[in-house]
């Protein structure tokens, strides 16, 4: 068994997540969407987009658009730190890079309740759930919302 697959099997078969932070809002994405995370890099702006698109990025030959959870949840734009990264996702046919404050870790749920309409001054719709671990809540995150939002 590789590192990849022994992650996987970590949590008797539960699903698991990504969690990260912005600010000091937790948020999850499930693992199996996530590409890679990588160190925040140099970001090309690109004209007439939504504000919440950052530009895009080469990913070892691979453009790649970015966006800023921040900006989309209405939260106002901070530095990237050394902790921030950009979380590669493929969704759909797409590779997105959706950059966040910092990554915690990789967690299972021992209960996810159907989002409130809104959670935290952002609305629901942008979720799929809100996730209980030992660590507190997370806002499970419905990526159809979060990448193809109008």
């Amino acid at each position: 068994m590789n590192d990849r697959e022994d992650l996987f099997m970590q949590g008797s078969g539960q699903e698991q997540y990504v969690a990260f932070g912005i600010n000091r809002e937790q948020y999850a994405i499930r693992i199996y969407d996530i590409h890679e995370i990588i160190k925040i890099q140099a970001v090309t702006a690109i004209p007439n987009v939504k504000p919440y698109v950052k530009g895009v990025i080469n990913l070892r030959g691979r453009i790649v658009p970015v966006i800023s959870l921040r900006t989309l949840f209405g939260m106002e734009e901070a530095e990237p730190t050394k902790a921030s990264r950009i979380v590669v996702v493929h969704h759909l046919e797409d590779t997105v890079g959706i950059m966040v404050d910092y990554v915690s870790k990789v967690t299972t749920f021992t209960d996810i309740q159907p989002p409130p309409e809104r959670v935290g001054g952002v609305q629901g719709g942008f979720f799929t759930g809100i996730g209980l671990a030992d660590s507190g809540l997370a806002g499970i995150l419905k990526l159809d919302e979060v990448l193809l939002h109008e």
